[in-house]
């Protein structure tokens, strides 16, 4: 039974990710610094930005899924967050490297593109928005992820260590979609993030299928449902948000996600199959 490191596994989407990788027959390991509310394997709390700490965390591991970090710009001062975010990604792959584990996911996010929470956000240059979008971010959060992506390909240069970077649209556990109708009819709402979102289980599919495919190097994928997050279709969105867009490099004849996912289904097999409509419709 292969041994999994899963670090925030105590957080909204780490939980969803540790019960998956169980589920799934593995021998799970959660690194957090609290708790879960719901336990389903040992958690183990550590501070990942001690890279002793780290190292005795990642210590029998075959693979690690790093998800711990400050999630979104605002929460802690800029500076706080950059460090946060940095070092404990670099502390992970450092010590993953010096261990001698292969394979490694990180949680990059779609925010790296930089409208999310740009003072005064850009359109996207073209849509959908897919991996070889510059990436412009104006905040520390953004930068985190830009500077974590760019450890990762220097960690796969230096060791040859397989590092999968999830550019993760909106988070979203099942328990959320009840709050869709106050927002699917208004385009302003969620325009910075593009409409987009993921479903907790399949982003935790899509963890998985990034630890067990091979060959991937340093990659970075975008995870997004193949749907957008509001009722108004995806074209009479970009008119009302970004009419500017003029570059659109899809048919989007419905309701069509803004965030490109087939590179992720390319490489990894993955699919996203919770729909957002399937639990309350539109």
């Amino acid at each position: 039974m292969a041994k999994v490191v899963v670090t925030g596994g105590s957080g909204m989407l780490g939980r969803w990710v540790v019960r998956h990788f169980v589920e799934q027959g593995y021998d799970v390991l959660n690194v957090d610094t609290r708790r879960p509310d719901e336990p389903v394997c040992k958690t183990l709390l550590a501070n990942l930005e001690n890279l002793g700490e780290t190292y005795g965390a990642l210590s029998g591991a075959d693979a690690v899924v790093h998800l711990a970090a400050i999630p979104a710009a605002h929460i802690y001062t800029p500076e706080v967050t950059f460090r946060n975010n940095v070092m404990s990604t670099y502390n992970i792959l450092e010590a993953a490297a010096g261990l001698g584990i292969r394979k490694a996911v990180i949680a990059s996010s779609e925010s790296s593109y930089g409208i999310v929470f740009a003072v005064h956000p850009p359109a996207p240059q073209y849509v959908p928005v897919d991996e070889n979008h510059p990436q412009l971010p104006e905040d520390s959060y953004g930068l985190s992820k830009v500077v974590n992506e760019k450890t990762a390909e220097m960690f796969h240069r230096r060791t040859g260590m397989q590092v999968v970077s999830l550019r993760l649209g909106n988070v979203i556990p099942p328990e959320w979609y009840e709050r869709f109708p106050s927002f699917i009819n208004r385009p302003e709402e969620r325009d910075r993030i593009l409409w987009s979102y993921i479903d907790t289980r399949d982003a935790a599919s899509a963890c998985r299928l990034a630890i067990e495919t091979d060959g991937l190097g340093a990659v970075a994928l975008n995870i997004a449902a193949d749907d957008s997050s509001m009722a108004v279709r995806s074209r009479d969105l970009l008119t009302a948000r970004y009419p500017g867009v003029t570059d659109i490099r899809a048919p989007l004849e419905g309701h069509e996600t803004l965030l490109d996912n087939a590179k992720a289904k390319r490489l990894l097999g993955w699919q996203p199959v919770h729909r957002w409509r399937d639990e309350v419709g539109p």
